[in-house]
């Protein structure tokens, strides 16, 4: 069974950084693209970044220069490091698997969803 397991969430000050990390199992985890995306309360599901299996990077503009996305496939896992946090990060990140993906910004074309885990940003 495909498994994605988002750990690394947590409370931090306006200013402050957090590394998540996706471990991935139940797939050949080289040949897929790794999105993280983000849900607020009442809000839609956003793209944050992404990574494809050629190791090519994707970042929304709000993001791009605050965070970055990795991936270590000798470990099947998957990294985003944020830096530069505002309140307007707190949301749940999920982290999401596409076999071969072509479109790493849009949400549906990811096959398999973690559970996600939880961001949230003081002021």
């Amino acid at each position: 069974q495909v498994q994605l397991v988002e750990l690394g969430g947590g409370l931090v000050p306006a200013g402050g950084s957090l590394r998540l990390s996706c471990a991935a199992s139940g797939l050949t985890f080289s040949t897929y693209c790794m999105g993280w995306f983000r849900q607020a309360p009442g809000k839609e599901r956003e793209f944050v970044a992404a990574i494809t299996w050629t190791s090519s990077t994707y970042y929304a503009d709000s993001m791009k220069g605050r965070f970055t996305i990795s991936r270590d496939n000798a470990k099947n896992t998957v990294y985003l490091q944020m830096n530069s946090l505002t309140p307007e990060d707190t949301a749940v990140y999920y982290c999401a698997a596409d076999y071969r993906g072509g479109s790493p910004r849009i949400a549906g074309e990811y096959d398999f969803w973690g559970q996600g885990t939880q961001v949230t940003v003081s002021s």
